[in-house]
Formats: structure tokens, C-alpha cells, sequence
């Protein structure tokens, strides 16, 4: 086996110090990366910022992690059929007034129609993007779009935009709808929250009715109907929801 030269040792030694330090920064980034996904899956976990926090936070970090110049959450609002922007870093005005997409328009739905990750070059040229004028005027080029799944249904996407040509990688893609995971766990878990907490308001609101009905009858012998009807008039004429007036009743009655 020939002797290497001192010169070539030289060249070798410096070629792995150049690969050492490439893999030290990959590493340190990867470690980034994972401190701050850290950071937002704890806040979700414990609930420790409101939902708005949340998502504002997700999207500044995953605009950080991608280097990219837009990150945005669009929830899907079920009653209007369209998307409502929920969270964005953008500054740009016309960017956070452009009108809201119904759920069959744009690049959004499509990644809420097919149920994954849609990915396209340059949106200035791609018919399927809705606001093509917008993204010229911003210089929007590639996009990113993931769907927010919550108990197996689509509740919103993620979408981010570059600045110039770019390719998403398989890793980029899986950071992003990691976020939008979170992002999805954080408003799902809202929505249910508020949801009992309206069962739980209707039904006080029809017990102490149920109960206001009783005393009515009871005090004034009223006929159940009867009793329902007065309640609804006292509603109507004193412009208070039903179950004041039905409280005010049955707090009358026992005191007397």
C-alpha cells in the first residue's frame, strides 16, 4: 500500500473536518427544529395559551423553520362552506383581507377534497390557485398546503409560501403537517369544549324552564301550555332570554 503524502494527508484531514462541521450544523438544526416543536406540542398538551396563541405561534415557527414568507391557518367554517383565516405572521394587508374561499375553490380545497399534503411550484402560473393576482402583486411563488385532521376529519390546512422557485422536501412537508397537527388538536379540541359547553347551557335553560312551567301551574293553575306561552310573552315583552325570565319566576315564588 503506497504512502500518502504529507499534502494529501493534509487534504483528506481538511475534508473531514469540512464534513464534521456540515453534520454539527444539520444536527443543530434538527435540534432547533425539535425544541420548538416541543415547545408548541406543550402548550397544546397543557392548554397553557389560548387557542389564538396557539395558532399564532405555530404559524411564526413554521414560517422560521422553512424560511418561507407566508404561513397561514385557514379553519373550515361548516356553516358557510368556506375557509376562515385564523392565524398568519403576514404583515400584508391584502394578504389578510383577500376575501374567504368556499370550500370547493383554490388550492385549500383541493388539499381538503383529496385529504393530503398538495405541493405546487409556482402559484402565479397554476390556474387551480384562486388568487392569482394577489400572489403576483406579493411575489408569492411555491406553495405547501397540508390538511388539519382532528378524529379523522378535516377541520382546516396549514398553507405555506415561498418567496422563489423551491422544491419541498419529504422532510419539510412532514414538519408542516406535524404543526398542523397540533394546530388541529388545539382548535378541535375548542370546538368541542364550547359545543358541551352550549349542551350544558340548553339543557340548564330547559330545566329551569321545565321548572318555571311547574310553579306557574302550581301558583296560578295554569295548563302546561298555558304556562309555556306566558314565558315565551314575558320573553317577548321584556326583551330577556327565556331562561331569566323562567329563573326570576321560580326565585319570586320560593321567596314568597
Amino acid at each position: 500500500m503506497a504512502k500518502l503524502s504529507i499534502k494529501e494527508l493534509k487534504r483528506i484531514i481538511e475534508e473531514k473536518d469540512k464534513e464534521i462541521s456540515l453534520l454539527k450544523a444539520e444536527l443543530e438544526k434538527k435540534e432547533a427544529e425539535l425544541t420548538r416543536i416541543v415547545e408548541i406540542s406543550s402548550l397544546v398538551a397543557l392548554h397553557l395559551s389560548s387557542v389564538d396563541d396557539i395558532l399564532n405561534l405555530i404559524v411564526t415557527v413554521t414560517a422560521e423553520l422553512l424560511n418561507t414568507k407566508i404561513c397561514s391557518i385557514m379553519i373550515i367554517d361548516e356553516e358557510k362552506k368556506e375557509f376562515i383565516m385564523k392565524a398568519t405572521q403576514s404583515l400584508d394587508e391584502e394578504y389578510k383581507n383577500k376575501p374567504n374561499l368556499k370550500l370547493d375553490q383554490g388550492i385549500s380545497g383541493l388539499t381538503v377534497k383529496e385529504g393530503r399534503p398538495i405541493i405546487v411550484p409556482d402559484v402565479r402560473e397554476d390556474s387551480r390557485f384562486f388568487y392569482r393576482d394577489i400572489a403576483k402583486r406579493l411575489g408569492l411563488v411555491s406553495m405547501l398546503s397540508v390538511p388539519m385532521y382532528f378524529r379523522d376529519k378535516i377541520i382546516g390546512v396549514v398553507n405555506v409560501y415561498t418567496s422563489e422557485d423551491h422544491n419541498f422536501t419529504k422532510e419539510e412537508v412532514n414538519i408542516v403537517q406535524t404543526l398542523a397537527n397540533y394546530a388541529a388538536i388545539a382548535v378541535g379540541s375548542s370546538q368541542l369544549i364550547e359545543e358541551v359547553t352550549k349542551l350544558k347551557e340548553t339543557l340548564e335553560t330547559r330545566k329551569l324552564i321545565e321548572r318555571a312551567k311547574g310553579v306557574l301551574m302550581k301558583q296560578r293553575g295554569m295548563s302546561e301550555e298555558d304556562a309555556y306561552r306566558f314565558l315565551q310573552k314575558k320573553s317577548m315583552d321584556l326583551g330577556k332570554p327565556m331562561k331569566e325570565i323562567a329563573s326570576a319566576i321560580c326565585l319570586f315564588y320560593e321567596l314568597d
